[in-house]
């Protein structure tokens, strides 16, 4: 089993900047794919960003394209989001997001779904 927890969120003012970790209580390398998804008041939840721990890159929602970034270190098995111009429509609460599937490219990780998730950390951008 796989635990996930999140941390960093909190209060920030639009055009601000924050951190978001992700520690994994396992190898990010024993992993198919991680990600980060959100959830804003009264709307669907939405993947934000992911990768799969086969390939080189992380692939981005449009809506934070530029904006968002994942980083990670591995040796301390957590993963990074971090988020700069922040606008109120990213208000919501983050979650980190994983699968022990071996799937071919993210997209089969994003229509299957996670198999693990943390609790959140609320992200609420607001002057």
């Amino acid at each position: 089993q796989v635990q996930l927890v999140e941390s960093g969120g909190g209060l920030v003012q639009p055009g601000g900047s924050l951190r978001l970790s992700c520690a994994a209580s396992v190898n990010i390398f024993s992993l198919g794919a991680m990600a980060w998804y959100r959830q804003a008041p009264g709307k669907q939840r939405e993947w934000v960003a992911g990768f799969t721990t086969a390939g080189g890159s992380t692939n981005y929602a449009d809506s934070v394209k530029g904006r968002f970034t994942v980083s990670r270190d591995n040796a301390e098995n957590t993963v990074y989001l971090q988020m700069n111009s922040l606008k109120p429509e990213d208000t919501g609460v983050y979650y980190c997001a994983a699968s022990q599937k071996v799937l071919p490219c993210l997209r089969y990780y994003r229509a299957y779904g996670m198999d693990y998730w943390g609790k959140g950390t609320l992200v609420t951008v607001s002057s």
